[in-house]
C-alpha cells in the first residue's frame, strides 16, 4: 500500500512529520517538583486529511518504564497559519491550544482544558508550548503552564532527533 499522499493544508509542517527521539534526555521542573529528567518518543504523522495525527510516549531514562502519554491532532485552518493542537493525556486533561506557524516555529496556548473529576491538584489552568526546527534539524519542544497554586512556568524542555521521516 502506497503511504497516503499529505494534504495540501498541512504544508507548513511538514517539517514537524516523523518518528522523533529525544536526544538527550528532557528536563523537567516547576516549583512544586524536583527536577527530573525523561526519555521521549514522538510520533508525527498523516493519513491524508487536512490534519496532523500525533503521540508523545515519555520513559523514565533508567527504568525505561512509561511517565506521560499524549496523543491527538494538529488542524490548521485553511489559507492561514492558524494552528489548533487537540490532545488527550494519560493524567486525565484533555485541552484545546491554539497559536500561529511561522516558518518552522509553531507557538500555542491553551483555548480551553478539561479535566476527569478525581484529577489531581493543583490543576493545570493554562499551557503553553513551543516547537522549533533548529539549525542542526532537531526538534525542540517548550512547555510552560500555571497551575491553581502556580504562575505560568516553564515545566519542560526537550531536543529530539528525527530516527524516521
Amino acid at each position: 500500500m502506497e503511504p497516503p499522499t499529505m494534504n495540501p493544508v498541512v504544508e507548513p509542517l511538514s517539517w514537524m512529520l516523523g518518528t522523533w527521539l529525544s536526544d538527550p534526555p528532557g528536563a523537567g521542573t516547576f516549583p512544586t517538583l524536583q527536577p527530573f529528567q525523561y526519555l521521549e518518543e514522538v510520533c508525527i504523522s498523516h493519513v491524508g486529511q487536512p490534519v496532523l495525527n500525533f503521540s508523545f510516549n515519555a520513559f523514565h531514562p533508567d527504568t525505561r518504564k512509561p511517565m506521560h502519554r499524549e496523543c491527538g491532532f494538529i488542524r490548521l485552518k485553511p489559507d492561514t497559519n492558524k494552528v489548533a493542537f487537540v490532545s488527550a493525556q494519560n493524567t486525565g486533561i484533555v485541552e484545546v491550544e491554539e497559536g500561529e506557524v511561522n516558518g518552522q516555529e509553531l507557538c500555542i496556548t491553551s483555548h480551553s482544558i478539561a479535566r476527569i473529576s478525581f484529577a489531581k491538584e493543583p490543576h493545570v489552568e493554562q499551557i503553553t508550548r513551543k516547537f522549533r526546527l533548529n539549525s542542526e534539524g532537531k526538534l525542540e519542544q517548550t512547555v510552560s503552564m500555571a497551575t491553581t497554586t502556580q504562575p505560568m512556568t516553564q515545566h519542560l524542555h526537550i531536543t529530539y532527533k528525527r530516527v524516521t521521516p
